[in-house]
């Protein structure tokens, strides 16, 4: 369990370290370009290269915002590497860098473009065994799939870090108090990405709203609201959250899967863990009463340690012996 040093205990030192202070060693990438069954496309990220023989394959979906260029995606790229698992990313549409070809984008619960790279992946590396991890809300979408998929899905095991699993409970903690600068943060590129849209789609026809009312916007839960939930074919944000949270899918999850959390976690509260009778026999819970969101690090402050990646690479070698 992780337990880091007092000095490292506050859920925003643990939230803000690494994405403010870890070193980047930028990796070499093989870029993989996969369309989608409705004309849009989603860009994969290799770490070095694509896998060879039957070596073990991780697939990593990262959090709202995020991207290979997300620190916690190229620690555990390296992590994994140095112990014989390839791995590769798969961005949510227009996280690549390149805007993607649809008014609609990505959204947490959005399991149809993952099922498609996973069952492409395993088709094409069939002599090797896949596994995952979901970072926030790629975490509560990982978790969402693996209970729609049962015992039909190509994975052979899944880690789950930080997810949102109530949506609902999220989007409301996240406009307390010092979140709200977490808020924010995460609104900028959603606000950019959606802006960007009017250049090229009708979007005041589409979504009913102009230019004016996305910058107006000073909530995920509006945002949800005004584009997410609309676009998406939910109509309200409510319905949104109440469809795509991962928590009423757990009971379903018939692979081994390791859900991470932590108490502190700045984005929503312990109600969004489920209960002992909401899981199924193969989930396996670590909950800390430290680690912040994608957080747990420990060690010192001039030399810290990543808590997430020495579990996780754990966590599948064990899995795969």
């Amino acid at each position: 369990m992780f337990n880091p040093p007092f000095f490292l205990k506050n859920r925003h030192l643990q939230t803000l370290y690494a994405p403010l202070f870890r070193k980047q060693i930028t990796p070499k990438v093989e870029i993989e370009y996969f369309n989608l069954s409705d004309g849009d496309f989603i860009e994969a990220y290799w770490y070095n290269k694509k896998p060879k023989n039957n070596q073990p394959i991780v697939i990593l979906f990262h959090g709202l915002a995020g991207s290979f260029n997300s620190p916690y995606i190229q620690g555990l790229m390296r992590a994994l590497d140095k112990k014989g698992f390839a791995s590769v990313i798969m961005h949510f549409r227009g996280c690549s860098g390149k805007p993607n070809l649809l008014p609609r984008s990505y959204h947490s619960g959005d399991t149809a473009d993952a099922k498609a790279w996973i069952d492409y992946l395993s088709k094409k590396y069939a002599d090797s065994t896949l596994h995952a991890v979901g970072y926030s809300i790629g975490g509560n979408m990982l978790l969402k799939l693996l209970g729609e998929d049962k015992a039909e899905t190509p994975l052979s095991s899944a880690v789950s870090v930080s997810a949102p699993m109530d949506l609902a409970i999220t989007a409301k903690e996240i406009n307390k108090g010092f979140s709200k600068l977490y808020q924010s943060h995460l609104l900028k590129p959603l606000k950019k990405t959606l802006l960007e849209k009017f250049n090229s789609f009708d979007m005041e026809k589409i979504i009913d709203r102009g230019r004016e009312d996305i910058k107006k916007i000073k909530t995920i839960k509006e945002f949800d609201e005004l584009y997410t939930a609309p676009i998406n074919g939910f109509g309200k944000a409510d319905k949104y959250y109440r469809e795509s949270s991962a928590k009423q899918f757990l009971k379903d999850i018939t692979i081994p899967t390791l859900i991470i959390h932590a108490l502190d976690d700045p984005f929503m509260n312990p109600k969004i863990l489920p209960l002992k009778d909401e899981i199924s026999e193969y989930i396996t819970m670590d909950i800390s009463k430290h680690g912040g969101h994608v957080g747990f690090v420990y060690g010192s402050i001039f030399k810290p340690k990543y808590w997430l990646e020495e579990r996780i690479v754990d966590y599948f070698k064990k899995q795969y012996s």
